[in-house]
């Protein structure tokens, strides 16, 4: 997997600043004033520093942008990055001064001049966050890319301190990128089999996990997630992943996530423009695999399942038609209108089976669930739906902390005559027309009345067509920060 650039944390010496190779990183407070690290740096460019805190143009500059001064006179480095910001800033400045400082990184070595600013810590988490590239692929003359990311070093006072304080958030990071990559992977080599192994890896962080196959899971019934891959070849499965970091009698929280590894629509065949993103189509399992990932890292104090459904939906002789009726694991019996409504048939069965054995405290699915959500909302927010509205407003809180859009929408059973089926107990398609409600309406059948629940349709937020706040276009990682910060509050 990618693996988030490694930071060190050194003791101020400014003696040293002269001598640093690479790019040096130095902070300017929004009132022009110099620390002592910028003070060294200003005298060894003669001033150039101060001239520059006094231009009109670094009034313009807003907190936590950055201007590059290249070949800096004086200094062993290559480049000077300049950062205007508070020695007190916000989390979210900090960030934001962490992820301009990224794309400015270059390929060498960078160092942060911190000195004593505070959150430290919160600015190498911008840093790591939006130092990432997918380009396992891409070749010079035929071969394999070799790693250019060099690695960065941050001068603070307390750099124990800042080191401790950094260390959750870097298990974070670590979650963040597991996630991207996963969403990123093509579909011939992120096959079921493999995403499956990838999540029996994290055995080795002390994950406990499990996966169930095809026949166990016609043992237990789960009929509406195997009639989405019985047109493929790839094996359908359903891996578990559970982090006991809590009290042994506690219930566990679940997360369950959609792992559609390709989404052709099956027999209800997508359009051929744009079907190459249906790779991106298992971004919820990817989410949780990445949340599990954090948690294990950091060794959460509690107690969290992970379930996801792995599924290939393609057309074939042995694919499901519409018109078909399966019969779920709870017992539901569902009329098969759109063989590209296939999420809400993977999560139904999951969704029961995590209520069934686990009895959670609370539950939270992800899916890339629908493009009536991408239609409402964009690429900037996922859509919320939710039976409890204390769980709602704390993953809402903790959203916003970490700068991840959420918006919720509305459930009501005015919306349940549109599930309504000739046939069956239900239908699972109920065509343009609030198509995002009628998916979650369709969840929440397979939610216990006394369930705290919330679905989240980041079909918009998965994978984005332009960067965002903490990461280039295409896999965002989207949820991972946001769910981690809530298991320590639920």
């Amino acid at each position: 997997m990618t693996t988030p650039t490694e930071i060190h944390f050194k003791e101020t010496d400014i003696d040293a600043i002269a001598a640093l190779e690479g790019r040096v990183a130095v902070f300017i407070a929004e009132d022009g004033k110099l620390d002592v690290t910028a003070r060294r740096v200003n005298r060894l460019m003669k001033g150039a520093l101060a001239r520059l805190a006094e231009d009109e143009a670094f009034e313009k500059m807003k907190s936590a942008e950055t201007k590059l001064l290249a070949y800096p006179v004086g200094m062993a480095a290559e480049a000077v990055v300049v950062v205007k910001l508070s020695r007190r800033p916000s989390a979210e400045l900090a960030r934001k001064a962490g992820v301009a400082m990224a794309k400015l990184k270059g390929k060498g070595a960078l160092h942060v001049l911190g000195g004593n600013i505070a959150r430290a810590e919160e600015i190498s988490f911008g840093l790591a966050l939006r130092d990432y590239e997918f380009d396992i692929y891409r070749t010079d003359s035929g071969a394999p890319r070799e790693e250019t990311r060099g690695d960065v070093t941050m001068m603070v006072n307390k750099p124990e301190d800042v080191a401790r304080d950094a260390a959750p958030l870097a298990a974070v990071a670590e979650g963040v990128f597991f996630t991207r990559d996963l969403v990123n992977e093509p579909a011939n080599v992120l096959t079921t089999d493999d995403f499956a192994a990838r999540l029996a890896a994290m055995q080795e962080i002390g994950l406990d996990v499990e996966i169930l196959e095809e026949d166990e899971l016609e043992k237990l019934g789960m009929r509406t997630l195997l009639a989405v891959g019985q047109g493929s070849d790839s094996p359908s499965k359903v891996v578990v992943m559970r982090w006991n970091g809590g009290e042994k009698d506690e219930a566990p929280f679940a997360l369950v996530g959609k792992g559609v590894v390709f989404d052709t629509g099956g027999i209800s065949l997508k359009p051929a423009g744009g079907m190459e993103d249906m790779t991106m189509d298992m971004g919820g399992a990817g989410v949780v695999a990445g949340v599990m990932r954090a948690l294990a890292l950091r060794k959460a104090k509690t107690n969290v399942v992970g379930l996801v459904g792995l599924v290939e939906n393609m057309p074939s002789a042995r694919a499901q038609r519409p018109g078909d009726v399966v019969k779920s694991m709870k017992g539901d019996t569902v009329e098969v209108i759109n063989t590209d409504a296939e999420g809400r048939l993977v999560l139904a069965d999951v969704l029961w089976y995590a209520q069934e054995r686990f009895e959670p405290r609370g539950m939270i699915d992800l899916a890339t669930l629908t493009g009536a959500i991408i239609v409402g909302l964009g690429h900037e927010n996922a859509g919320v739906f939710a039976n409890d509205d204390d769980l709602c407003k704390a993953m809402l809180k903790a959203a916003e902390a970490e700068g991840e859009g959420a918006w919720r929408m509305p459930m009501s059973p005015a919306y349940d005559k549109l599930l309504k089926s000739k046939i069956a107990d239900m239908r699972n398609s109920c065509g343009r027309g609030a198509g995002s409600v009628t998916a979650a309406q369709f969840l929440k059948r397979f939610v216990k009345e006394d369930m705290p629940w919330i679905h989240l349709d980041i079909a918009g937020v998965a994978s984005t067509p332009t960067e965002t706040a903490y990461a280039p276009k295409g896999a965002s990682g989207w949820g991972v920060m946001t769910l981690n910060r809530l298991m320590d509050e639920v």
